[in-house]
Parts: C-alpha cells; sequence; structure tokens
C-alpha cells in the first residue's frame, strides 16, 4: 500500500509541476507603442506548448482573435470582447495568427510560435487585409529564421 501512496504522491507532484512550469505570456493592445499606432506589444511571441497567452486591452476599444488559417491542427480558435482581457492557452506546436478584429487592416496583427513552426507554410497562405499583409509576412519571416 506504501508504494501505490508513493506513485500517487509523485504522479501528483510531477502533475503540479507542470503547471507551475507553464509560463503566462502578456501583450499589450495599444493605440501607441513601440512600432507604430495600432499595435500588440510585443507582437511576437515565443512560447511552449502548455503557456498561457493574456491580452490585455491597455488602451480601449481593442480585442484579440485568431485568424482563420492561423491555428495548428487540432489547436482552438479564440475571439475575445472589446476592451475585455482574454488568456488563451496554446497547447498545440506551430503558429498562431492573432489580430484586433476592427484594426486588422491597420496592421494589428501579432504571431505566437509556440515550440516548432509545423504549420509555417499553411500559415503563409492565410490573406492578410491592408497593412497586416507587410506586418504579418515580417513576423512570419521571423518564424522561418528560427525565432
Amino acid at each position: 500500500m506504501r508504494h501505490i501512496t508513493f506513485i500517487a504522491t509523485a504522479v501528483a507532484a510531477m502533475m503540479a509541476t507542470g503547471v507551475a512550469n507553464a509560463a503566462d505570456h502578456q501583450v499589450q493592445l495599444l493605440n501607441k507603442g513601440e512600432h507604430g499606432v495600432m499595435v500588440f506589444e510585443p507582437n511576437y511571441i515565443e512560447a511552449a506548448p502548455g503557456d498561457t497567452v493574456t491580452f490585455v486591452p491597455t488602451d480601449k476599444g481593442h480585442d484579440a482573435a485568431s485568424i482563420d488559417g492561423m491555428v495548428p491542427e487540432g489547436a482552438q480558435s479564440f475571439k475575445g470582447e472589446i476592451s475585455k482581457p482574454i488568456t488563451v492557452t496554446v497547447d498545440k506546436e506551430g503558429v498562431y495568427g492573432v489580430k484586433c478584429v476592427p484594426h486588422y487592416g491597420m496592421g494589428m496583427v501579432a504571431l505566437i510560435v509556440v515550440g516548432k513552426p509545423v504549420n509555417l507554410e499553411q500559415a503563409k497562405t492565410a490573406k492578410q487585409p491592408g497593412k497586416a499583409k507587410k506586418v504579418m509576412a515580417e513576423l512570419l519571416e521571423k518564424a522561418a529564421g528560427g525565432h
């Protein structure tokens, strides 16, 4: 019986350690930031499977939503509410494209790279409007370069 208790305790400790090691990456949604107007800061996030990313609308009028065709296979799409924070767990390896719906055409996009960018080529085929096309191309290029 002691052996079973030890194994159960060890498994519980390993599970708790896994959760404790997960990082939360904070991203601000800003009207004006280091890279111009209508930006995610940072707009390029490297994460590990199981990490969370919290999008904080520091300036009101922003949201965070996944971009169609830019989430790894099996990953959950997401869409936050305007002016409300949203926390997303990134549990699949690959790239996750993120947009602010009202400011997407103005280039308000971000890229989360979780582990290896296994869906990078697929993500590159997603259509981007306006300035988002240039900004996302730069972010995808950064991901292709090995982060």
